[in-house]
């Protein structure tokens, strides 16, 4: 059993597609289940139940599956930490999408100083697929907000460590040229004013993923019902949006930096939707640029 062989194994199991397995590696649908093969061959055990339509893992694949995540893991940082600058390496981060638009670009400025020859994969998953990544040894660290924990504690691990990446407030955000913004040195509003104009929010919490409709983005739809125009479950797409002057919506703060966007204050409206952010990661498995990262972060 050869460690290349039991990578392929795991990206089967996870995908249970060879194609889809095999564009991950870059190899070919062939090559990999000639590995396959040659892992059940010194295993002298079938792994898959080829019976499906899809590639399953039989009993013997799921007790092998456990064991190989955490065996990859630890080789990947034992080559990591042994060559140090020399080891090509992949950063491979799950979060919400919104989540990746705020805190890529400073993790992408951190990861000059932590390794030379780094690669990062930002993957967009809402925030109970970035944790399943994180178990499964997918990922490197997934970033959630602090109410999956509250919510879901069974998809935290014990031995993850979770670093808080700070707070993200919604805020109510309109286009430069939205009329609630014509004429107006300042961007203060009050409800009247506010919901006799069309609002764009998603269907789906856009870091859950849940359906919740016109509460999705945290807006207190009790206290102040909109008129809710345009349903959009895309983050650019909703933003544009807003952009052309056709709709409010409740936004996350960071998108006040973009300059055709900027903040409605609504004098009668008390409330506030805040999230805290946590980054987890395990650092029983985690090699030298992980903890450099994560101390940066921190």
């Amino acid at each position: 059993m050869n460690f290349s062989d039991l990578a392929s194994f795991v990206a089967i199991a996870r995908h249970r597609s060879l194609a889809s397995a095999a564009a991950e590696l870059n190899l070919t649908a062939s090559a990999l289940s000639k590995s396959i093969k040659r892992l059940e061959a010194s295993l002298q055990t079938a792994l898959f139940d080829r019976s499906a339509k899809q590639l399953r893992l039989n009993d013997a694949g799921s007790q092998l599956l456990e064991r190989a995540l955490p065996l990859l893991q630890h080789v990947s940082a034992t080559r990591s930490n042994v060559m140090g600058g020399k080891a090509a390496v992949i950063c491979r981060i799950a979060a919400p999408a919104l989540l990746l638009w705020h805190y890529g670009p400073r993790f992408a400025a951190a990861l000059c100083d932590a390794h030379p020859h780094i690669t990062l994969r930002l993957l967009p998953m809402f925030e109970e697929q970035a944790a399943t990544a994180l178990a499964r040894g997918e990922v490197d660290f997934a970033w959630v907000t602090a109410t999956l924990a509250a919510q879901s504690p069974a998809l935290i691990q014990r031995h993850w460590q979770s670093d808080s990446l700070g707070t993200v407030s919604m805020q109510l955000m309109a286009g430069k040229t939205h009329p609630l913004l014509r004429g107006k040195p300042k961007a203060l509003v009050d409800s009247q004013q506010l919901l006799a104009h069309d609002f764009a929010c998603p269907q789906r919490s856009l870091f859950c993923g849940i359906e919740r409709g016109a509460h999705a983005d945290g807006w207190r739809e009790d206290a102040l019902p909109r008129k809710i125009r345009y349903w959009v479950d895309d983050l650019h797409a909703l933003i544009a949006l807003v952009k052309a002057g056709l709709a409010l919506a409740y936004l996350p703060d960071f998108a006040s930096s973009d300059p055709q966007l900027q903040r409605l204050q609504v004098s009668d409206c008390p409330y506030q939707c805040q999230e805290q952010i946590t980054q987890l990661w395990a650092p029983e498995f985690a090699s030298g640029w992980q903890l450099k990262l994560a101390a940066w972060f921190s």
